[in-house]
């Protein structure tokens, strides 16, 4: 018989009975073992009577090809998932929920921020593509890798200029990137020398053709003969100033980008959210949005000790207590939490004010503690203005009825945080505990 043709096995009336009682009772109990072994490898439980298939037990995540087409790496930011705090919401009765930011290419939330301010700047003509032209930026640190990151995608470079004190993994992570790092000395926003007016500065300084974004003026340049409609000039090295602080795009990435996901992920069912603020222009664009879906839902601001944003919501004073002459640790905001606090109005933060309805001063401990804790008992190893975000949340999940849904955003991981929050030494030089124990505490108070 050639091997390509079926084999066909007739049973004539010269079959013996035998023979073929063995042949039905094999075939039946290797159907049956084959049956059951498939139910119990799924993890199943055999069928009901009224005829009901029993439910299949979960498998991997099918990703199909379709899906993963992003164009560049500017493709993946944005939607990403929310995930639930499963310690926290088992213990309060609320589901606390937050947006996994670090998901992004670039690690943070920032990511958003931008590639927003470049497409925009790029739309507007204020940056063209692989011309040798640099962004520069004054950042703490998450923006600046973001805007790196996405700047060597869209072939510009870098300038990022930054305090001295900030954690070393962010500085260690623009390198990398290839981001040219400026580090100056903590200071305050009326010194020529804070990081914010340096980067400024030097972008105005940059190239034949600087360009720096402002409020009030959307381009400065050296003189009217260097404009952009000038062949000489148009495809010249500029220098663009991101200003985060400031940029209304800020505001924007949030507002048409992260409001409507978390809108859209919790099928309009979030009662409050929740976030901190440097630039403010996170907790001004989602706020935004969700307000314009829902008024009824509560924005809180999560503040950490030696900001005075916290004041400024709730007794309308920019002030806080750390302040005063004499107290402070650092010349900034004194507090390990990086990312969030800040002592001047922004632009965006004004933009967020009106939709603000409480908030909640967070302590370095408390900050700490909920950090050490996630890790223990969820497995989240975030980063310290997510831990600050955490502990907001259950203090107004307090205030709020059981089965409600508080969101908020985990903006960074906990690896951009190892020499300072994740380091005990350095915690116990600056007098600030870390048990985890707090915020059990927290929670049976």
């Amino acid at each position: 018989m050639h091997w390509r043709e079926p084999f066909i096995w007739s049973i004539s009336d010269k079959t013996p009975l035998g023979l073929l009682g063995g042949v039905v009772l094999g075939v039946s109990l290797a159907w049956s073992s084959s049956a059951l072994m498939n139910l119990l490898f799924a993890g199943g439980t055999p069928a009901a009577d009224d005829g009901l298939q029993a439910e299949p037990a979960p498998g991997p995540i099918e990703v199909h090809e379709d899906e993963i087409q992003a164009k560049g790496i500017s493709g993946l930011v944005g939607n990403t998932p929310l995930v639930r705090i499963n310690s926290l919401s088992d213990a309060l009765g609320i589901e606390i929920l937050g947006k996994a930011e670090w998901l992004n290419p670039g690690g943070s939330v920032k990511d958003r921020v931008a590639l927003k301010i470049i497409d925009n700047a790029e739309r507007e003509g204020h940056l063209i593509p692989f011309q040798g032209s640099t962004i520069f930026e004054g950042t703490v640190g998450s923006t600046g890798i973001s805007i790196a990151t996405m700047a060597k995608a869209r072939g510009y470079n870098t300038t990022i200029v930054m305090p001295d004190d900030v954690a070393d993994e962010k500085h260690k992570a623009l390198l990398a990137l290839g981001a040219r790092v400026v580090k100056v000395r903590p200071a305050s926003i009326v010194d020529k020398k804070q990081f914010v007016n340096l980067a400024r500065e030097m972008a105005l300084e940059f190239g034949e053709v600087p360009l720096v974004h402002s409020t009030d003026v959307e381009i400065t340049r050296m003189d009217s003969a260097t404009s952009s409609d000038d062949p000489t000039h148009r495809n010249a090295p500029r220098g663009f100033f991101a200003d985060q602080f400031e940029n209304k795009a800020n505001h924007d990435a949030h507002f048409e980008g992260t409001g409507p996901e978390i809108w859209r992920q919790t099928n309009g069912g979030v009662d409050a959210f929740v976030s901190g603020a440097g630039t403010g222009g996170t907790i001004a664009g989602v706020g935004a949005y969700l307000k314009s879906m829902n008024p009824d839902i509560k924005v809180v601001l999560a503040d950490p000790e030696g900001s005075g944003l916290y004041n400024k919501v709730k007794y309308g004073v920019l002030f806080d207590k750390k302040e005063k002459e004499g107290t402070k640790r650092r010349h900034q905001v004194d507090t390990v939490v990086e990312g969030i606090g800040i002592n001047r109005l922004t632009n965006n933060f004004s933009l967020a004010l009106p939709n603000i309805d409480d908030a909640y001063r967070v302590t370095d401990t408390e900050a700490v503690a909920m950090s050490r804790y996630l890790v223990g008992h969820d497995g989240l190893f975030l980063g310290s203005s997510s831990a600050c975000n955490l502990v907001a949340c259950v203090r107004l999940a307090k205030t709020m009825e059981k089965g409600s849904t508080i969101v908020t955003i985990l903006c960074d991981s906990g690896s951009r945080h190892y020499s300072k929050v994740r380091n005990d030494d350095y915690l116990e030089k600056a007098g600030i505990p870390h048990d985890p124990s707090i915020i059990r505490r927290l929670l049976a108070s």
